[in-house]
């Protein structure tokens, strides 16, 4: 029967491991979460809603970071464009 030992043993391990993985796994989420947190300080989203907010992040993470960052400024020079009045 040492085999069964062993594998129970291992078994206790993996779960072991497993629980101190999830315990760091969430530590690096909440440190994440201060570090974006700073990141967005300042720059007027923190005005957003939560629930705006994190439609916005959700999209803007669908885009990918070059594509939301050219739809971005595709559309505030289009916005700037049709707000500054014509010189013609």
């Amino acid at each position: 029967m040492p085999r069964n030992r062993s594998a129970i043993a291992a078994l206790q391990k993996l779960e072991a491991d497993r629980e101190a993985l999830d315990a760091k796994q969430r530590e690096l989420e909440a440190q994440a979460a201060k570090e974006l947190g700073q990141i967005i300080l300042g720059t007027g989203l923190e005005t957003f809603s939560k629930k705006g907010l994190k439609q916005v992040a959700e999209a803007l993470g669908k885009l990918g970071e070059t594509a939301a960052i050219a739809k971005l400024a595709e559309r505030s020079a289009a916005r700037t464009l049709t707000a500054s009045p014509s010189t013609e």
